[in-house]
């Protein structure tokens, strides 16, 4: 949920006495999700049946992945909804958080290197956690390439440079950066992942048959440079990130060519698409209906204003039947 904010125009208007109950309802719901989950510490409820999965590798993992941007505060919106999300995952709320996905049949984990990622990868380990986990680089790896190996320390099943970074460098003629670091992914023993908002990557890499084992597919072209909005949309893009609604179905074709496995992200348009159940369902039914069996999607979750995670565990499960 976005946060309130004063208007540019003016103070901000007196909420009324049905976004109250709204809020309140929400932060109640998301305190009995982590209360029960304290709660049931000691009587370890059965778990939900798994949800089915496909092949990465040897690997066998959930068509849903819980992804790390909720959690980190990349909310894609404003500074000020980061921030709440940040405040809100503490290490412990991370723990149980992932303890409830695994609960709730997801076996896998994606997010971001970075220093506080990787703590709660070790802390919800040493815990006893058993989520498999996917690491994706940072958008300057190309300057710290060392870091490959670093991240590959933490056992991921794989490792995808950023999409941000493979599109920066495409743009720069700098494919073999590039591939460079793809090579140092497969040496260290891990599986080689590119991720990419840029359909035409994925296209480039299947048509040059680059060393990769899996695609990390954003539906929505966000890197994609001002010039080039500016002749689909006109002189006046819109200020910040810019959602196109054309983008999944051209992101979903290549998807559909490709001959290695996919995960789609961005299947929410971050929160853009979530004003009701029914917008959510919809938004999971046309991502299972474009991408192949043998793929998955990875969608940010989190439990502050509701159980997330059942309720998308729920839908896949059902869309996957």
């Amino acid at each position: 949920m976005k946060p309130n904010e004063p208007s540019a125009r003016g103070p901000r208007s007196r909420p009324t006495r049905r976004d109250f109950l709204q809020r309140a309802a929400g932060y109640a719901a998301g305190a009995a999700v982590l209360g029960g989950l304290r709660e049931g510490a000691s009587a370890a409820p059965a778990p939900a049946p798994p949800l089915p999965t496909i092949r990465l590798g040897p690997h066998q993992v959930t068509r849903l992945i819980i992804g790390g941007n909720p959690i980190y505060g990349y909310s894609h919106f404003n500074r000020i909804l980061s921030q709440y999300q940040t405040a809100w995952h503490t290490p412990e709320r991370v723990v149980e958080l992932l303890n409830h996905c695994a609960a709730n049949g997801i076996n896998t984990w994606q997010n971001s290197y970075a220093e506080r990622t990787l703590s709660d990868l070790d802390r919800y380990r040493e815990a006893g956690g058993k989520l498999q986990w996917l690491c994706l680089g940072k958008p300057d790896w190309d300057r710290q390439p060392h870091l490959v190996e670093d991240a590959a320390k933490r056992k991921p099943l794989g490792i995808a440079p950023h999409g941000a970074l493979g599109e920066r460098l495409h743009r720069a003629s700098q494919l073999n950066v590039l591939t460079d670091l793809l090579k140092r992914i497969r040496d260290t023993g891990v599986l080689v992942g590119l991720s990419a908002h840029n359909p035409a990557l994925i296209e480039l890499s299947e048509e040059k048959g680059w060393d990769v084992d899996y695609y990390m597919c954003c539906l929505y072209y966000l890197t994609r440079p001002r010039e080039e909005f500016r002749k689909i949309v006109g002189e006046e893009v819109p200020l910040g990130e810019v959602y196109l609604p054309g983008d999944p179905a051209r992101m979903f074709k290549v998807i559909q060519a490709a001959r290695k496995p996919c995960l789609a992200y961005k299947v929410l348009a971050a929160g853009r698409q979530i004003d009701n159940p029914a917008q959510v369902r919809k938004c999971f039914e046309t991502a299972f209906k474009n991408i192949k069996p043998t793929d998955a999607v990875i969608v940010g979750m989190y439990l502050q204003l509701g159980d997330q995670v059942a309720e998308n565990a729920a839908l896949v499960r059902e869309l996957c039947r």
